[in-house]
């Protein structure tokens, strides 16, 4: 592996995961500027993923907003809208640095997913020379490859009962590092929408994380931002991502809370 290309690319939210510690994101669905990075980097997260599957952002804007968190010292991730490898390698080829998969139900769609986000040998992504993650440099693909596949994480999504089921599985596949609950997705499959404090929920992420634990894995927390005390509770049983909210989210409280001041201020 060259030292060289390492020294250039390096993934904080890796080496974070690696010393046990818990790594925060902000979820980017409304800023298309690429002053969110900056915001991002300011407040003290680790990490930033591009919602890709909830917006209209296009691969420029995407783009964009990864190499500006890259070169400020922040892992950009981009959830993809679809996980095929159009969508994958592309994102990744703009400037991402991980890629999170939605609804994730079995062994063979993780995969597919590792396969298009992973050079040879542990992959099929296409070769691309003069990326953005090497500085634009060249590299012989014998150095550049091995350093962009450690650095590259795969993130999977677990949205329903199905992929609770074939969870051992999907944690046994070579490739991906981590996986992320979306809570609401998860209750509503469960049949109990947005019911955070039932038994299902705690058993769901008592089982992934264990399940994590057994593979060497990392368990994320996503859906909660509502509940900072189950985040807390699933951050001690072993969870070490949060996916904290969204922009739009984290604006429109800040904007209401002004506004209700000011409403509330006795004449």
């Amino acid at each position: 592996m060259s030292i060289e290309a390492k020294n250039i690319l390096r993934n904080n939210v890796r080496e974070k995961l690696k010393r046990g510690e818990v790594v925060s994101s902000l979820t980017v669905r409304l800023t298309r500027g690429i002053e969110i990075a900056r915001i991002a980097k300011t407040a003290g997260f680790d990490t930033i993923y591009i919602d890709m599957e909830h917006s209209s952002f296009s691969l420029d804007t995407t783009g964009q907003i990864c190499m500006a968190a890259m070169s400020l010292g922040i892992a950009p991730f981009v959830r993809v809208p679809a996980n095929h490898p159009e969508w994958i390698s592309r994102v990744l080829d703009g400037g991402a640095l991980g890629i999170i998969a939605p609804h994730v139900c079995s062994a063979e769609e993780a995969r597919k997913v590792v396969a298009a986000a992973k050079f040879a040998p542990l992959g099929d992504r296409s070769a691309a020379g003069g990326l953005p993650h090497l500085e634009y440099r060249a590299f012989p693909a014998s150095e550049a490859y091995p350093v962009l596949n450690e650095a590259t994480m795969v993130m999977v999504q677990f949205e329903n009962v199905a992929a609770l089921e074939k969870a051992d599985e999907i944690m046994a596949v070579d490739g991906v590092d981590m996986v992320m609950i979306g809570t609401n997705d998860l209750t509503a499959d469960m049949g109990i929408p947005g019911q955070y404090d039932h038994p299902q929920v705690r058993e769901a992420f008592a089982h992934t994380i264990a399940t994590c634990r057994k593979y060497g894995k990392h368990a994320g927390v996503g859906g909660l931002s509502s509940r900072p005390d189950l985040v807390a509770e699933f951050v001690r049983m072993g969870a070490r991502y949060v996916s904290t909210g969204t922009d739009i989210a984290f604006l429109l409280a800040a904007c209401t809370a002004r506004a209700k001041q000011v409403s509330d201020i006795q004449l």
